[in-house]
């Protein structure tokens, strides 16, 4: 082949000429012996032929073409043959069989005799079977099957006599030469027969290992010296992936052993009655064979016990179900019992409070409900004079009815002053109380700080003051204490005020001096603590009271903000005047309108004021900046309850105002008069958890309270400031 002969086979062991081995005994002779000594040492007998070395014309007629696989500081020797070219066979045979050498190492003679043409076919055979361990070990050939062998070229078969002659005569070279290094060609071209008259080349590339072989065991030939080394693959190994646990553990590589005795059933055999043998059959069964089932009565069978188990199962599974509904009612009777019971005893707390309120009124929505009592008896006392009673009769149960009342109006009126009496006293020390609390601000981390200024201390000064001044039954001593007190801290400042207290303090101290009842001094008492109270309600005396007094000190403020009362002919701050939303003008005063509906309306505000604070704090938990609900006055619910929703219930016709609420009709949106429904505290707190109200409400019911929502918007667009917040609900509901 062309360029065969450029290149150098890898490895060719050669061993030592007969001439220069010792002679073998008897017993040595045809036997060879693996050497694990030689196989460490270096030997002498073999050698590795450099890469570029020339190789003499001599040499180009020689035997046969002998490879070795390469390999970086290894031992391994090994060598092939080609079945046509012929097998080299040294003079003196081995006495270990093919069988028992491994199948990657070839043995070798150190003389190359010639061959003759039966020695080839008689080793060709042997050489076929042995191709395809060889190829597959060097990684130089390839894998042969069939009856296909491996063929070399010429020019190979030349060069590699001539590489096993330069090995054969290195022993003649010097020391130098002969430890030179043989390499591999990268690239070998092999020959093989594909059938008896066709051959095929086949360019074999050489992989360099990057690792080095291990020791895989040889044999040595006892009468030439030449030691063998079994050959490995050139093949790079695979590494196995990792499972990430440890596969070479003690645990793994460790066996548990066991012994345990197992002892099988003992062999019987039956003995049967025959001639000559009888056998009792008292204990022998008679069996009969019964009814035979088939498959169709199989099937009915397991069905009919399916159907039965499922029957009770079924049983088993309403029984848990009525005994759960059965539970579950009992717990909804009971809950019910338990909230009927609330709002029983609520209602009946309320009714009491109520008759509390009116049997000792204290206050102005106390007064106003009592007043509301009034008229609801007169009404009825009048209906039923009039139902009962014609003529003069009648004329004198209206006159008796007409004393009666006016009896009560005037119990009502004197109770009135006694109240009046003790609130203005409350009023009084709690008005001072204001003036003498400390200055307080909350910190960054919750906490309260409290300082007292000056001005705190000096109208804290003058409340214990006022606390004694104005105490009743207290000792002689302790009273002429007081007053001298009370004395220095007025004379402080000179004035007309301050020369008057003055004046009627020294007048008690003289009168108490002479021994006069305390009876006869109440009134002097009286204008001591009416003028020592206008003297700490003056800012030039107590300084911390301005910020508290409702009119200022200084009248010209008042010009542009007092208005006149065409009831009462009065000029009065705002303050004092209940303006509509929807009025223009300023009406009567608060002082009127109370008077008016005392003698006239009696009406009582009190459960409309409760539905407005309500509301309020219902909207302030939304956290939406919900404004049109603080906007709304009483007057405006009140009249929203009465004219549109008819002081009922929309669900349930509920008529007690002190259990109805206003919420969101739709809760998405801001609360508005034409966003809202009037409903118990039950029925409000199950129509805010609805989510979708054309689900839960008939068509005719959600047409009535849109109906409802159109009157109220009529309503409330007189007033100015609603009518900007039109737009603001109609673009909430348009993104809704």
């Amino acid at each position: 082949m062309e360029g065969a002969s450029e290149s150098c086979p890898s490895a060719v062991p050669m061993g030592a000429r007969a001439a220069e081995q010792p002679p073998a005994g008897p017993s040595q002779a045809g036997s060879t012996e693996p050497s694990g000594e030689a196989l460490l040492r270096p030997a002498a007998s073999t050698m590795w032929a450099d890469e570029g070395c020339k190789l003499p014309a001599s040499w180009e007629q020689a035997g046969a073409d002998l490879r070795e696989a390469p390999g970086e500081g290894l031992c391994h020797q090994e060598a092939m043959g080609d079945g046509d070219q012929g097998v080299l066979e040294p003079e003196n045979p081995f006495s270990a069989s093919p069988e028992n050498a491994s199948p990657v190492a070839l043995s070798k003679s150190s003389t190359l005799p010639e061959l003759r043409s039966s020695e080839r076919e008689e080793e060709t055979s042997q050489n076929a079977s042995l191709s395809e361990n060889v190829t597959s070990s060097t990684g130089t050939g390839s894998m042969i099957e069939g009856t296909q062998t491996v063929m070399w070229s010429r020019a190979e078969f030349h060069e590699t006599i001539q590489s096993e002659k330069l090995c054969l005569g290195l022993e003649l070279l010097p020391s130098k030469a002969a430890q030179q290094d043989y390499h591999m060609p990268d690239v070998i071209t092999v020959r093989v027969q594909m059938d008896s008259d066709s051959f095929q080349d086949v360019t074999v590339k050489i992989e360099r290992p990057t690792f080095r072989k291990p020791f895989l065991g040889g044999f040595k030939n006892r009468i030439t010296g030449v030691e063998f080394h079994n050959a490995g693959s050139q093949t790079v190994p695979k590494k196995r992936p990792e499972k990430g646990t440890t596969l070479f553990c003690r645990e793994t590589q460790t066996v548990c052993e066991k012994n345990r005795y197992q002892q099988t059933t003992s062999p019987t055999s039956t003995q049967m009655t025959k001639s000559g043998l009888y056998v009792s059959n008292i204990s022998d069964k008679l069996i009969t064979p019964g009814k035979y089932l088939t498959a169709e009565e199989y099937h009915k069978r397991q069905l009919e016990a399916v159907i039965v188990l499922q029957k009770y199962f079924r049983r088993w599974h309403a029984r848990n179900m009525v005994q759960n509904l059965k539970e579950k009612k009992r717990l909804r009777l009971a809950w019910e019992a338990q909230e009927e019971l609330q709002r029983k005893k609520e209602k009946e707390d309320k009714l009491r409070m109520e008759q509390e309120r009116k049997l000792n009124p204290k206050t102005k929505e106390d007064f106003d409900l009592l007043y509301h009592a009034l008229e609801s008896w007169r009404q009825e006392e009048t209906e039923r004079i009039n139902r009962t009673l014609t003529g003069a009769e009648r004329k004198a149960a209206l006159c008796g009815l007409l004393e009666q009342e006016t009896q009560l109006i005037a119990s009502i009126g004197r109770h009135k002053l006694n109240v009046d009496e003790d609130n203005q006293q409350k009023a009084v020390l709690h008005f001072l109380n204001k003036c003498a609390q400390p200055k307080r601000w909350k910190a960054c981390d919750g906490k309260i700080t409290e300082m007292d200024t000056q001005y705190t201390l000096r109208a804290r000064e003058l409340l214990e003051i006022y606390r004694s001044v104005s105490m009743n039954d207290i000792p002689k001593d302790e009273r002429r204490d007081v007053l001298l007190t009370l004395r220095g801290t007025v004379k402080e400042h000179e004035c007309k005020l301050t020369q008057e207290i003055v004046e009627l303090i020294d007048r008690e101290v003289d009168l108490m001096s002479r021994e006069v009842k305390e009876c006869n001094l109440e009134g002097l008492r009286k204008r001591i603590c009416t003028l020592f109270l206008q003297y700490i309600k003056i800012p030039k005396f107590n300084p911390e009271v301005a910020r508290i007094l409702k009119v200022p000190p200084d009248p010209l403020k008042l010009y542009k903000n007092v208005h006149f009362c065409r009831s009462c002919e009065n000029y009065l701050p705002a303050t004092e005047f209940p303006i509509p939303a929807n009025s223009r003008t300023i009406g009567r005063c608060h002082l009127c309108c109370k008077l008016d509906n005392e003698a006239r309306q009696r009406e009582s505000f009190l459960k409309y004021r409760l539905i407005v604070e309500n509301l309020r704090k219902s909207e302030a938990d939304y956290q939406d900046d919900a404004r049109i609900v603080f906007l709304v006055q009483q007057q405006h619910l009140q009249y929203m309850i009465e004219n549109i929703w008819g002081c009922q219930s929309a669900l349930s016709a509920c008529n007690d105002l002190y259990d109805l609420v206003m919420v969101r009709w739709d809760k998405q949106q801001e609360w508005s008069p034409w966003n809202t429904i009037l409903l118990t505290k039950d029925e409000a707190d199950a129509h805010l958890k609805l989510h979708n109200l054309q689900e839960a409400y008939e068509a005719s019911f959600i047409h009535g309270i849109k109906h409802k929502h159109i009157r109220a918007k009529k309503y409330f667009a007189q007033i100015p400031v609603m009518t900007s917040l039109f737009h603001r609900s109609d673009k909430q509901a348009n993104g809704s």
